[in-house]
C-alpha cells in the first residue's frame, strides 16, 4: 500500500485568514490541500471556484487536492487545471463522460481521479481504476462538513485496495483519530479531514491521524 497522506479539507479553515490557514496547516505536517469545489447543483452547498483555487495556489507550497461535487465537471477541467489543481477528482455520479474526462484531466497536466458516493460499488469505477492517481471513497454524504463517519464505506475501500494495490486510494468524511485507524485498516491512505484538524492544534491532529 502507498504511504499515508494527510489532506486536511480547507472547507474547515477561517476563510477569512486562508493564507495563514494554509501556512499553518502545511506547517503542523499537511501533505495535500483539499478543496471542496460545491456547484450548489449536484450538492445543495455552494463553494468555491477557480479564482480562489489560483490564490490558493500562490500561496500553498503541497499539492491542491481539487475535489469537484459538480454536475458537469467536464466544463470546467481547464479552468481548475489553470488554477493550479495537482489533482482533479470528479463523482462517477456526475453527467462527465468518465473516460473522457479523465484523459482531458490528464492532457491538463493534472492527475486524475475519481470519487464515489457512499452508495456507491466500486464496480462503477473498477473499469477506470488503471487510469487514475486517485480513488476518492466518501464516507459521509457530499455537500457539508462535520458529518458522522459512515462505516458501511470501508468494505468499498477493502475491495478497492483487493483491485488496485499500488492506488491512492482516499477516504472523506468524519474522519478522526478513531475513524483513521479504521480506513487505515481496511486500504485507505490518503485521510482527508475538516473539522478534526481545524478544531484542534493542527499539528497535534495531524500527528494523531498519521
Amino acid at each position: 500500500m502507498p504511504d499515508i497522506k494527510i489532506a486536511p479539507s480547507l472547507l474547515s479553515c477561517d476563510f477569512a485568514n486562508i493564507q495563514r490557514e494554509v501556512e499553518a496547516v502545511e506547517a503542523a505536517g499537511a501533505d495535500l490541500l483539499h478543496v471542496d469545489v460545491m456547484d450548489a447543483h449536484f450538492v445543495p452547498n455552494l463553494t468555491i471556484g477557480p479564482p480562489v483555487v489560483s490564490a490558493i495556489k500562490r500561496v500553498a507550497k503541497k499539492p491542491l487536492d481539487c475535489h469537484l461535487m459538480m454536475t458537469d465537471p467536464q466544463r470546467y477541467v481547464a479552468e481548475f487545471a489553470k488554477a493550479g489543481a495537482a489533482y482533479i477528482t470528479i463523482h462517477v455520479e456526475a453527467n462527465a463522460p468518465l473516460g473522457e474526462t479523465i484523459e482531458a484531466i490528464r492532457k491538463a497536466g493534472v492527475k486524475p481521479g475519481l470519487v464515489l458516493n457512499p452508495e456507491t460499488r466500486i464496480d462503477a469505477a473498477a473499469p477506470y481504476l488503471s487510469k487514475i492517481d486517485m480513488l476518492l471513497i466518501m464516507s459521509v454524504w457530499p455537500g457539508f462538513g462535520g458529518q458522522k463517519f459512515i462505516a458501511q464505506v470501508l468494505d468499498t475501500v477493502k475491495a478497492a485496495r483487493k483491485l488496485a494495490p499500488e492506488l491512492d486510494i482516499e477516504i472523506d468524511g468524519g474522519i478522526n483519530a478513531e475513524t483513521a485507524k479504521l480506513a487505515v485498516a481496511a486500504g485507505a491512505n490518503v485521510l482527508v479531514a475538516g473539522s478534526y484538524v481545524f478544531g484542534g492544534d493542527y499539528a497535534e491532529r495531524i500527528k494523531s491521524l498519521r
